[in-house]
């Protein structure tokens, strides 16, 4: 999971395997594969650093 931030500043945690779309219009817009929708702070690019970080974190557990 990454943590990322909505636009009224809360945290929130999103399970990475969950994820089917992110689109900046021009906010930041996490689609799921369950149809949830999030709002969030980050950009796209940063989504996807914290996703690769992620990967790696795990990769190294493993």
């Amino acid at each position: 999971m990454i943590e990322l931030s909505r636009i009224n500043g809360e945290i929130i945690f999103i399970n990475i395997d969950l994820i089917e779309i992110v689109e900046e219009t021009p906010n930041t817009v996490i689609k799921l594969t369950n149809g949830n929708k999030y709002i969030v702070r980050e950009s796209g690019k940063e989504i996807i650093n914290k996703i690769i970080a992620f990967k790696q974190k795990v990769k190294k557990l493993l």
